[in-house]
């Protein structure tokens, strides 16, 4: 079976590793279609002005920051674009409203990351538009030995570009996100498609770092299995 993966492009399952990211990863990372670029991290003198209640401050920090926020919740969200756009304007309401309680013991971003997480995952909840299955159909199966139930194991990844379109792979993908729960596909998009490290990813949702990895695990073995058999391969 091909190593866990990422989820975006024709080659997404193979094993050659993407560019490093900054924060030294040679994990392979999911490639969207297109990104915002980021800004820089804020500096203190700019998060020291939103503390003090400076409106022309959280408007440079909205110039900074909304792009990859709203990407995150757009995704989070399943592609809901005005339930993002609700999303990020409650984000900067409360960054603005409660500057004073950011400590300086991350990074500003980190903490926006945090509260349009919480945000997107609050109003995903309460919409109920979540569309969850159970993941152990779509893991792989091992006999007692350790060795696949189904063999033998097809790599149908290599060939995935030559028989469906782009816009095709993507939307499986996207139906198969929606059925992650919640936080496993917050992980998903801060990690595969936002590139954040697992340590960033466990300030961001407050979850461990040992957690942070094995919901990235099981997730991917799910999207994996999903998509193959979504194409009409074997989870295994």
């Amino acid at each position: 079976m091909p190593n866990e993966t990422n989820i975006a492009n024709p080659a997404m399952f193979n094993d050659t590793p993407m560019p490093r990211s900054s924060s030294g990863r040679g994990r392979t990372r999911l490639r969207t279609p297109a990104r915002h670029a980021e800004g820089a991290e804020a500096d203190t003198s700019l998060i020291e002005r939103l503390k003090a209640g400076d409106q022309n401050a959280l408007e440079k920090l909205l110039n900074i920051y909304s792009a990859k926020l709203y990407n995150v919740a757009l995704r989070i969200l399943g592609g809901d674009a005005s339930d993002a756009e609700e999303v990020m304007q409650d984000v900067f309401l409360t960054a603005f409203r409660k500057a004073h309680m950011f400590q300086g013991k991350s990074q500003f971003s980190t903490w926006l990351y945090r509260l349009t997480v919480n945000a997107a995952l609050g109003r995903l909840r309460r919409s109920k538009k979540a569309k969850e299955v159970a993941y152990e159909e779509f893991l792989p199966k091992f006999q007692d030995d350790g060795h696949h139930r189904v063999r033998p194991v097809v790599d149908w990844s290599d060939t995935l570009d030559e028989h469906y379109a782009k816009n095709e792979i993507q939307a499986l993908i996207a139906k198969a996100l929606d059925q992650l729960k919640p936080v496993d596909k917050t992980v998903i998009v801060l990690s595969d498609l936002e590139g954040l490290s697992d340590k960033e990813i466990a300030a961001t949702t407050r979850l461990t770092v040992s957690a942070v990895k094995t919901r990235l695990h099981r997730a991917r073995l799910f999207l994996r299995g999903k998509l193959a058999v979504q194409l009409g391969h074997s989870a295994a």
